[in-house]
């Protein structure tokens, strides 16, 4: 009997190891999240765990023609005003009418989110509407990022928490719940985030070397040269506020002192396949094409033959023979040239060309200029070989 008694409690603490610790009860002021399980006449119920049902008035999940937002088994999350009864009080947004000051007053108390009309802009910041109460939201809390121009919230359905109450003096903050919610979704979006993923994102921000990509919550630095394999002059001339695009992971780099977060490099580059391998396979010295200057130095013109490929001529190039002392004495940048190719080097990814003669030319002609600007360039080679492995 001793045996069988001690094999029963040994078998009870086990089964008490391994079973789910019991969810506490939630309390006032707790934010919760539960399944609807019921609706009524008057009210919806939810069961938000630890053995409690909220209770929620249908106004609260309703628009404003009456119309119910929710069904039954939807998620719903919503704050914990009340517990009386052994059924909790839910509240997701204030009421209207004369109550409205004194549930401010405790949404204030226990950080509930309310929602207002931003009505004008006024020094320092924007005007609320909250439930027929002026709030007043600084410019610094109504977005994460600084706002240059703030007219383009007035009208706007917004979120904000309240930080301060008092009769006259309700000061709101819409930075705070974006901040928690970016929060959240960044340590989602971390569980998928590794050097080589492919992510969608959504340009925030542009600075003149690159565009900053919101990833869910995380932002990523989409560096300039990163941006594909045509020469961009600013990212915003391929990218703009609000577009989503598709990235490649380049790195992470933990967070250094100072630093917000940890920083993440990107590239649209990396998902587009590479033109020089299309366009240069195709060239021959002595093959004739046409391009577009792009700009010019002190040792030559570089002429875009396809988006990511560009030619070198020469300075010596293009006096057909007189001296000059800068291209730009006879191109300019966005010019139309036809040109003759003098040299492929494919490891090193340079093309040397010399502007070809006028007109169509035989293949004969083109040949013997070919020749002669290829004569020409290695009297020069100790500056034209070098220049073309430099540029």
């Amino acid at each position: 009997m001793a045996d069988q008694e001690e094999d029963f409690a040994a078998m009870l603490a086990e089964s008490e190891r391994g079973a789910p610790l019991t969810k506490k009860r939630p309390r006032v002021g707790d934010q919760v999240i539960g399944k609807v399980i019921s609706i009524g006449k008057e009210a919806v119920f939810v069961d938000v765990g630890g053995k409690a049902e909220g209770e929620l008035e249908r106004s609260q999940v309703s628009d404003a023609e009456g119309k119910l937002q929710i069904k039954l088994g939807d998620t719903i999350e919503a704050r914990v005003v009340g517990d009386a009864g052994g059924v909790l009080t839910l509240r997701v947004k204030i009421g209207r009418g004369p109550e409205a000051r004194a549930e401010l007053q405790q949404a204030q108390q226990l950080g509930l989110p309310v929602e207002g009309v931003v009505t004008e802009v006024i020094k320092g910041g924007v005007a609320v509407d909250v439930v027929g109460v002026r709030g007043f939201c600084p410019a610094s809390q109504i977005d994460t990022r600084f706002v240059d121009d703030l007219t383009a919230f007035v009208g706007q359905r917004l979120t904000f928490r309240i930080t301060r109450y008092e009769p006259r003096n309700m000061v709101l903050s819409r930075r705070a719940l974006l901040e928690e919610d970016q929060a959240r979704r960044a340590a989602e979006t971390r569980k998928k985030l590794e050097p080589g993923a492919v992510v969608r994102g959504k340009v925030v921000g542009f600075k003149p070397f690159g565009a900053f990509i919101d990833l869910g919550g995380i932002e990523g630095m989409l560096h300039i040269s990163e941006l594909g394999y045509a020469r961009v002059d600013k990212p915003e001339d391929v990218l703009s506020l609000g577009q989503e695009v598709d990235v490649a992971v380049l790195k992470i780099e933990p967070a250094s002192k100072g630093d917000k977060g940890e920083r993440i490099s990107l590239s649209i580059k990396a998902l587009a396949s590479d033109p020089w391998r299309e366009i240069a396979a195709g060239l021959a010295e002595g093959a004739r094409v046409r391009g577009k200057i792009t700009r010019l130095s002190q040792f030559g013109a570089f002429v875009e033959l396809a988006p990511g490929v560009e030619g070198l001529v020469h300075i010596s190039e293009l006096g057909a023979g007189r001296r000059i002392n800068h291209p730009k004495e006879v191109v300019s940048v966005a010019q139309e040239v036809e040109a003759v190719v003098l040299s492929v080097d494919h490891e090193r990814r340079r093309i040397g060309l010399a502007m070809a003669p006028s007109g169509e030319g035989s293949a004969a002609d083109v040949a013997e200029a070919t020749r002669a600007a290829k004569a020409a360039s290695t009297t020069k080679l100790g500056t034209f070989a070098d220049l073309l492995k430099k540029h």
